[in-house]
């Protein structure tokens, strides 16, 4: 294609090259970090119920949601199939879960809140709500609602 003036067309002008030190950090490897500092302090708050962050989630997703099939759970979760399987094991071998054929679907499993997963909730929430004030307090007020809602995936149309 050629312009009006019949010249050939130019290419667009290239950013000169960049000394890639001088680069600002990346966002996704500041998050991954941000994420793995969290996630090591709210395990090491609730290691005295014997519990990390994650199960502990997952125990809060139960008894908000009632019993739920393992993929939905997984969803719920933001983890994958497999990952969850590996958070439920010691929750179900602890009583803290149970772990039944799905009376719809013969080849799913449904994951239920057991009696011992709601007191282990109980005692994991003061160590819980230790661990968030004490990340909410390195923050600046309304920061951590902001990054949330600024990343959360957009609804589905």
């Amino acid at each position: 294609m050629s312009s009006e003036s019949g010249d050939p067309p130019q290419d667009p002008p290239q950013d000169p090259p960049r000394d890639p030190s001088r680069d600002p950090p990346c966002t996704c490897t500041a998050l991954r970090r941000a994420a793995r500092a969290a996630t090591a302090s709210y395990d090491a708050a609730l290691a005295p119920v014997g519990l990390r962050v994650t199960q502990f989630a997952i125990l809060r997703i139960l008894a908000r949601l009632g019993p739920l099939p393992v993929t939905r759970l997984a969803e719920e979760a933001a983890l994958d199939r497999s990952t969850m399987g590996r958070n439920l094991d010691p929750l179900e071998r602890r009583g803290l879960v149970r772990l039944e054929p799905d009376p719809r679907d013969g080849r799913a499993r449904v994951a239920t809140l057991t009696g011992d997963g709601q007191a282990a909730i109980a005692a994991a929430l003061p160590h819980w709500r230790a661990a968030e004030a004490r990340l909410g307090g390195r923050l600046a007020p309304g920061a951590l609602a902001a990054l949330v809602a600024a990343l959360a995936p957009a609804p589905h149309a």
